[in-house]
This record gives C-alpha cells, structure tokens and sequence, in this order.
C-alpha cells in the first residue's frame, strides 16, 4: 500500500486555524502602500494570467459593488408597504423584526429571498469577473448567501457557499441535517402577495400597488421531513446546518487549496470586510506569506489593506471592486 492513501483528507478547518494562528503572531502593522493603481492593476492582470491557480475571496461588498443594497431604491420599490406599517427602513433590519406572526414574517422574507437570491443584480461584476478569470484553474469561496456567482456562469463544481444560501430551508433549529430548496414556493408566496409577472417573468410591484404583507396559512412553510417549522440556512448561531453538500463543498476547497501548495497562486479577495476576517481575509493572508511564490490582492472600499510582512507579494487597490474589474478587463488584449 502507497504512503499516499494514508494521508489525511484535506481539512477546510485547517485554512481558518492557519489564518488565525497568523494574525496571533503577526508583530508588523497593516499597510496599503503596495504602489499606484495604475502599477496595481498592471500587476494584477499579469498575475490573474499567470497564476498556477486563483483562489476567489468574496465578500459581501462584492455584491454591493453589483448592486445588491439592502436599503434604498430596491428596498423601497419590493418593501414600501413593510416600511409604512413596521417602521424599519432596510432588509437586514427587516430579518430581526418581531413581526406578529409566521404568516406576516414569511412574507417577508418572501420577497426578501426573491429579489437577493432569484433576481440578477443590477450591474454585471459577477459576469465581469467571470469574464477575467474564464479558462484559468480557479476556485471561490465566498461568505455571500446570494448564490450570484452560479447566475453568472461560474462552475458550481468550483464554489464555496460558507454561510449558507438564501434558496435553502433547514428545519428549525438544525435538528434535522438536511436542506431544502424554496424557489417553487417563493414564487407561490410572491403571486399569492399580489405581485405580477412582467413579460421577461421577473415579479413586479402591480401599479395599484396593492399588496397583501401576510401570507394565506396553508402557504407558510414547513419542514418536508417531519412537517415542523422550517428556517433560513443562514449561519446565524449553532442551529446553522451544514448539510452533505456543504461538506463536499468544502472537501473540494480543502483538496485545491492543498493540491497548489507551494506554486504560483493568487488569492484574490474581493469586497471582504471585517465582519468575518477569519473565513477569508486571515487566511489568505497566512497561506501567502507561507509560500514565497504566493500573491495576494485585496480589492476593497476603504479596506484595502495587507500585513506589512506580506507588502512585497501584494496588491491592493482601494475603491469599488466593480470598477477595477471593469478597468482590468479594459486592459484585456
């Protein structure tokens, strides 16, 4: 028997120890001096056709860069009658709202899923990335539940979903260890609100804009195995389930990670803020200052920025991730 077969199956786990046991030990501060833009965005494309393999951090601004807000015109146009009668002015906020019952909280969310995980996002970054990174050997891992790299065309084979998916049920309080998907009856919970398809069968406010916020009974959710309540699989606390698909999600993120160790990789974080640094931003940052062959790219608002000790094999490019994708594919030959 080879030594091979009894090594370990690669560990997603073992990414976020490597991430945190870094910035334990990080002794340096963080910098965003890696150059000008124009040099950063030079390199940066060099390195995206260069690169062995490209590993894809996304983060929730990558989703804002596309135009997915939870406030504003989108919340608004879908939420208006929520807003006037419950006071709240955003989505988010919307998803913590003691509303008076499961028939008023499920058509809410209702059409909060409908337009976050069924509807495309106003302006094309994700096809825009897709576009800079077609043909090359990459994989994503994102924190994003809005499922907007597998609308843009991205291999589903090729993505990580680590806190969940707006498309998924799961038995209230994970008891049950499976998922289940809702399109079928968020398009029932719209039509039964009284929102109208148009013509390209997206759901629209009708112009009387008369429309119910509670659902008839028999069409609040439940559980398909048990007939019990259901939930969002969002990772929000130790209910979160974690189902077969997510594992072998996260095997296959494990196996490239490990299958390019030591080569020429790009980690290429994107809209990754400082909610959750540990999923990503910590651990991009550790697996390339252990490979000298390693680069990093942090494209961010405000955020742009990478421990010094890394300064030399990074690039960070302050500003809308949208915009220095779309300047990097303006530099596609």
């Amino acid at each position: 028997m080879s030594s091979t077969s009894n090594k370990p199956k690669p560990d997603y786990s073992q990414s976020l120890q490597k991430g945190i046991s870094f910035v334990r030990s990080l002794t340096s501060g963080l910098t965003d001096d890696t150059g000008s833009r124009s040099a950063n965005l030079r390199r940066l494309k060099e390195e995206i056709q260069s690169a062995d393999a490209i590993v894809i951090g996304a983060g929730a601004g990558l989703s804002t860069s596309a135009g997915f807000t939870y406030s504003g015109e989108r919340f608004d146009r879908y939420f208006f009658d929520f807003r006037e009668h419950f006071g709240f002015r955003d989505m988010y906020s919307g998803g913590f709202y003691p509303f008076p019952d499961a028939e008023t909280r499920w058509a809410f969310w209702a059409r909060n899923i409908y337009i976050n995980r069924y509807m495309d996002p106003p302006k094309p970054v994700y096809h825009d990335l897709l576009s800079l990174v077609r043909g090359r050997n990459y994989f994503v891992i994102t924190t994003n539940v809005d499922h907007c790299f597998q609308r843009a065309g991205f291999d589903k084979e090729r993505l990580f979903y680590t806190q969940g998916d707006y498309g998924l049920f799961q038995s209230a309080g994970g008891r049950i260890k499976k998922t289940y998907d809702n399109e079928d009856w968020v398009r029932k919970a719209m039509a039964a609100q009284g929102f109208v398809l148009d013509p390209d069968g997206i759901f629209q406010v009708p112009e009387d804009r008369r429309l119910s916020m509670r659902l008839p009974h028999d069409l609040v959710p439940v559980c398909p195995d048990g007939g019990g309540a259901v939930s969002m699989n969002l990772r929000a606390d130790e209910t979160f389930v974690e189902d077969a698909g997510w594992h072998a999600a996260a095997d296959r993120y494990a196996a490239f990670l490990e299958a390019h160790e030591g080569q020429h990789v790009l980690f290429l974080e994107l809209g990754v803020g400082s909610n959750t640094p540990m999923i990503i931003k910590y651990p991009f940052w550790a697996m390339t200052a252990e490979n000298p062959r390693a680069v990093y790219a942090c494209l961010n608002f405000d955020e742009a920025v990478c421990p010094e000790v890394i300064r030399t094999q990074s690039i960070c490019l302050d500003g809308d991730s949208g915009d220095a994708l779309k300047e990097l594919l303006e530099q596609q030959p």
